[in-house]
């Protein structure tokens, strides 16, 4: 099984990402942690092609649940997926989930990914590209881009999943891991 996790930011895609791939005992590939380098210099803005070569080397497993929506590896992703899971939370329960996320990180300073040095701070709270007010800004752009991209025939082969509701996500996991399970007893 190979899932991809969507959703406008702060949606929860990494945790869900992570929850579920844990339930089925699979890789979890974060597009964010492969991303983000030292100094908060990312490989989608300077070295796309590296940033697609990690990306690939990622998702050439068997088994992995991957979480992001970056579009220049968008297609190397559902080109391997399986499943499909999109999360389309109302505004208000994302903005709610951003908030208090990038509240924690800024207060404890906690590392967003391993190895980075990269935490938020108070001080960048105002910048366009912080997380609160790229989730309020992208929110309403975000949820065209997946209506799109589950009305694409191109996208058929995945069996796909559009979560309206936070409390439909334990229900999803626990169905997936079951399904995960059948598979391996079949193989």
């Amino acid at each position: 099984m190979r899932v991809t996790v969507s959703g406008t930011s702060g949606s929860g895609k990494t945790t869900f990402a992570g929850t579920l791939a844990k339930a089925i005992g699979a890789r979890h590939i974060d597009l964010d942690a492969i991303n983000w380098q030292a100094d908060w210099r990312d490989l989608n803005t300077h070295d796309r092609e590296e940033f697609r070569r990690r990306v690939a080397e990622a998702a050439a497993g068997d088994a992995w649940v991957a979480c992001g929506n970056y579009s220049t590896v968008r297609s190397i992703i559902v080109a391997r997926a399986t499943h499909a899971v999109w999360l389309d939370y109302p505004k208000w329960v994302v903005m709610s989930r951003v908030l208090r996320r990038s509240f924690h990180r800024s207060w404890t300073s906690e590392e967003l990914w391993p190895g980075t040095g990269n935490t938020e701070t108070f001080a960048r709270w105002f910048d366009k590209e912080h997380p609160v007010r790229w989730a309020w800004d992208t929110y309403d752009n975000r949820r065209r881009r997946i209506d799109a991209e589950i009305a694409d025939p191109a996208l058929a082969h995945l069996e796909a999943h559009r979560l309206r509701h936070p409390r439909e996500a334990a229900p999803l996991i626990a169905a997936l891991t079951a399904a995960a399970q059948a598979e391996r007893v079949s193989a």
